[in-house]
């Protein structure tokens, strides 16, 4: 599935002054880009002079997504005469180690783990962004987002695309059918779930398997349950190990999440019982709502690419998804997600400027039109977010009143987030109990 993408060099022709060198659009013909000098290139004017540069960036995104990835940018080529050079790898998180190694880095990489972007700082390999790439991130994001990427007080890249976590997938029409409500509350939502089991179906279904990621989908559980129950300041203290993994606090979060996938009222609708969980792939964990075999989802807003040919996903459709409600109101608005950091391991002044465009609300708004890509950026006009979802998750990350926290497997060493936490769910959904998972997780944190 690797995808690599490159394109030759745009030879372009240099305007000074307001009007900036354009490159040909995209034939790599010798000759200016028609809308060289035009109202459309005038938001690109502050980039500077970037007539025949180039910028190379690696990122895991391929296949269709690169090439909308190509489109997102091409203006901005057009405009300033810039090449970016885009490669997408599936095997993106373990060759970009290798390859900065071996001293064949990128100029940029597309990190989805604030992790490993912490763990390239403290081997001196990525440089702080531009002052203008500072100014434009927190004019465009919210410092719950921008601290990921904030380490020994210097800034190391925006985001750039994002996604909620904290999402429950239903059928709109079956709820109207059934003169179901949408649950706003936690009690709400487990007064749902009693109904839809006394009613004779299986009110969840759920799926952890995702081949050598299994066990995933299942920590996103207990980390928007923590997030829930124990608050922000815990959570952040608990992905850093500032407590200990098995924590009380941890442990009521697992059993309460335990309500309801430990439940066999409860799951797992149209695949068997509580243990088929486990065997059951996250990519098809949810299309039993299509069907009437269940009600309920949990799921990220990614998962809107997950149902079959023909579901119509909208809020009157066969398909939507709605808040994972908030347990404790103290606790304000969680909302959990992730996403990518564009970190920067050159510092050429063209390599600064991609930099800053990619966190300016020019690109986002760029991407953002051609579909399917979610931004916490504050200048993402939801006029120019077409799928209902994306538009559904943009809206919950710029309210004020939600307080974000990324994706708590990613935040942790590998070592435990994608190893012992993907295996303990794995081990806890088969029946083993909580203590005994946590406290394995907990002696494998070194």
């Amino acid at each position: 599935m690797a995808f690599a993408r490159s394109r030759q060099a745009l030879a372009i022709a240099g305007v000074l002054g307001l009007a900036l060198g354009a490159a040909a659009c995209g034939t790599g013909d010798d000759k200016k880009s028609s809308n060289a000098g035009s109202a459309e290139c005038a938001a690109y004017e502050k980039y500077g002079d970037l007539d025949g540069k180039k910028v190379t960036a690696y990122s895991s995104i391929r296949d269709l997504e690169a090439d909308r990835l190509a489109q997102s940018w091409k203006q901005f080529e057009d405009c300033t005469g810039i090449e970016i050079d885009h490669e997408g790898s599936g095997e993106f998180e373990a060759q970009l180690p290798v390859r900065v190694q071996g001293g064949n880095a990128p100029d940029l990489a597309f990190i989805p783990q604030p992790g490993l972007v912490k763990r390239f700082v403290d081997g001196g390999n990525l440089k702080p962004v531009s002052a203008a790439t500072k100014t434009e991130a927190e004019a465009n994001f919210s410092p719950d987002w921008l601290k990921y990427t904030t380490i020994n007080g210097q800034f190391y890249g925006a985001p750039l695309g994002s996604n909620v976590k904290s999402f429950v997938w239903y059928s709109p029409k079956t709820f109207k059918e059934k003169g179901w409500a949408v649950p706003t509350s936690w009690d709400e939502l487990i007064k749902l779930s009693d109904t839809i089991a006394a009613s004779g179906t299986k009110p969840w279904c759920a799926g952890i398997e995702s081949g050598d990621a299994t066990g995933w989908p299942a920590t996103d559980w207990i980390e928007d349950v923590l997030l829930r129950t124990a608050g922000p300041e815990v959570y952040d203290q608990w992905t850093t190990h500032g407590i200990p993994f098995n924590s009380p606090q941890v442990a009521d979060a697992l059993n309460r999440a335990g309500t309801i996938l430990k439940n066999d009222k409860y799951v797992n609708g149209g695949f068997g019982g509580v243990k088929s969980i486990a065997t059951t792939s996250f990519q098809e964990a949810g299309v039993p709502i299509t069907t009437g075999k269940c009600a309920l989802h949990r799921q990220a807003s990614f998962y809107a690419n997950q149902w079959p040919e023909g579901t119509k996903v909208a809020e009157d459709g066969d398909v939507f998804a709605f808040y994972f409600p908030s347990i404790d109101p103290a606790k304000g608005k969680p909302v959990l997600g992730g996403g990518e950091f564009v970190a920067a391991f050159t510092d050429r002044p063209e390599v600064q400027a991609v930099q800053t465009y990619l966190a300016s609300g020019e690109y986002a708004n760029s991407r953002a039109k051609i579909g399917d890509w979610v931004s916490a950026n504050k200048k993402l006009d939801l006029a120019n977010v077409p799928n209902p979802v994306d538009k559904l998750s943009v809206g919950i990350l710029q309210d004020p009143k939600t307080v974000f926290r990324f994706d708590g497997s990613d935040l942790m060493p590998a070592a435990v987030g994608n190893g012992t936490f993907w295996k303990g769910m794995v081990e806890w959904i088969n029946g083993k109990d909580t203590t005994t998972v946590l406290n394995g997780i907990e002696n494998s944190w070194k």
